[in-house]
């Protein structure tokens, strides 16, 4: 009777450990922490099945997976990066959707004085992304271009090549004030302290596709499915995200 009952367990075992998949999932360095539990949380509701993270900033990522990257699912942290790679026809039609918000703010370490933009005239070094590739650098030169504060700050910046490395910038006191995404924050908290929240004229919103030749098309959409999913929306609201 036991060995009858091993046999049925086996047997049951089998046939998922055979369709067990990796799926690779490229997505935004804000994204780290939310998308580590993501990952945990879908490997649990999809035994066997395995979530691969690669996190950078979203327009570098982009250039992976034009490069031929075996990439299953992008996520990027603003529309400009995914309209890239939509436009190269990087992503399976009709698979893009927005899937959460965010906020820029102002940060700066736990001890500094700095409370406004207003004090940023004398701050001696500035960090965020570079706009040429990083999406947290074009929301804060849009919102720094449009309270007309850009041309005379510029020259401070040091532009990092993702948002956790201006975060760590700060985190670690080589530059006086950066602007980062609220989510952020939570990651270095005991180190670092927002301000002020900076409004943009562009929404932070978070889009997130299927890329055109993915390698497990679809566990790629079953993972992007389930980042849009209630399971999905509450693990990215615990990690301060925002709907979408």
């Amino acid at each position: 009777m036991r060995n009858k009952f091993l046999a049925a367990v086996l047997a049951a075992a089998i046939p998922m450990v055979a369709g067990a998949a990796d799926v690779t999932v490229s997505a935004a360095a804000s994204l780290t922490n939310a998308f580590k539990e993501l990952a945990q949380s879908f490997e649990v509701a999809h035994p066997g099945n395995r979530v691969l993270l690669n996190f950078a900033a979203s327009d570098p990522l982009v250039q992976q997976i034009a490069k031929g990257a075996p990439v299953d699912v992008f996520a990027s942290a603003d529309q400009e990066a995914m309209d890239k790679a939509e436009n190269l026809k990087l992503l399976a039609p009709g698979t893009r959707r927005d899937f959460a918000s965010n906020t820029v703010v102002l940060v700066v370490p736990l001890d500094s004085r700095i409370t406004s933009l207003a004090d940023l005239a004398g701050a001696r070094r500035l960090t965020t992304g570079n706009p040429a590739s990083v999406p947290i650098g074009r929301y804060s030169r849009e919102a720094l271009s449009k309270a007309n504060l850009w041309q005379g700050l510029e020259p401070k910046f040091v532009f990092a090549t993702s948002v956790r490395q201006s975060l760590d910038y700060v985190a670690r006191g080589e530059v006086d004030a950066g602007f980062v995404y609220a989510t952020d924050v939570l990651a270095q908290k005991d180190k670092v302290k927002a301000v002020a929240t900076i409004p943009t004229a562009t929404p932070v919103r978070y889009p997130i596709a299927v890329v055109a030749n993915a390698p497990q098309p679809a566990l790629a959409r079953q993972f992007a499915g389930y980042v849009a999913s209630g399971t999905g929306q509450a693990i990215l609201a615990k990690h301060g995200f925002g709907k979408p």
